[in-house]
């Protein structure tokens, strides 16, 4: 039984090291993709958008599923073919 928390602990230990699970507070800034892209606005789900808004200043920090602020990277041309994709943020009042 020892011996398999020291190897969980080991992989997870190994997994933050390899960057695989980042820390809670870490910040994330997705590269940009090598294909042509264009940023989906409304389509991400909490916790999964690409970066930056209004509200936050990193990927992966969205609060609630399509949030009109958030965005993720889609292959040109397909954004609004996606339900409720918009390829710009709404504007503000």
């Amino acid at each position: 039984m020892k011996t398999n928390v020291s190897l969980i602990l080991a992989g997870l230990a190994g997994a933050f090291a390899a960057g695989v699970i980042a820390p809670a507070d870490a910040q994330v800034f997705p590269e940009k993709p090598s294909y042509k892209f264009e940023k989906c606005y409304g389509i991400a789900k909490a916790g999964q958008n690409d970066c930056t808004t209004a509200l936050h200043s990193c990927g992966s920090t969205s609060t609630k599923d399509g949030d009109p602020n958030d965005w993720l990277y889609t292959p040109k041309g397909s954004c609004l073919k996606i339900v409720n994709g918009k390829l710009a943020p709404p504007e503000k009042k």
